[in-house]
């Protein structure tokens, strides 16, 4: 006596039925991963910029200890910054960051550093404004729209 087994498998109506619903789950959470990229984008932008304050403060820190305000400062890792008014100067700020990878980096006063792959850069950007004689460096993120 031989028993055979009677296969099955989905019907082309369940299989419709499937794709449709998972169509519609798509449609609600795409725009939700893309507004997760922005976001993403703006907190790498405001970790950037810690980056820069904790590190033109170093750089000054070590500045006051060698007593010099002004030439170029070795900062270790064969990397050396130029000073103005003890801080970083916007031109070799960039030398105080490690990894750079992701963003581009523009020099100048001020230095500014925007996401690889923004559509407008001037909305999505940390800009590093060198010190003058009486105002330290200012560091400002600049988010209103990191697509």
């Amino acid at each position: 006596m031989s028993m055979q087994a009677k296969e099955q498998g989905f019907t082309l109506i369940e299989l419709i039925v499937v794709i449709t619903i998972l169509g519609i789950l798509a449609a609600f959470a795409l725009p939700r991963f893309m507004n997760m990229q922005e976001d993403a984008r703006i907190a790498t932008l405001k970790g950037l910029a810690g980056s820069l304050q904790a590190s033109s403060a170093m750089v000054h820190g070590k500045a006051l200890a060698r007593g010099v305000t002004t030439g170029t400062l070795a900062i270790g890792d064969g990397q050396t910054v130029t000073l103005v008014n003890g801080y970083p100067s916007a031109a070799t700020v960039s030398n105080t960051i490690q990894d750079l990878n992701g963003f581009t980096v523009t020099t100048g006063n001020p230095a500014t550093f925007a996401p690889v792959g923004v559509a407008n850069r001037n909305n999505c950007q940390v800009r590093y404004t060198q010190a003058t004689a009486t105002l330290p460096p200012v560091i400002a993120t600049i988010s209103t729209n990191c697509n």
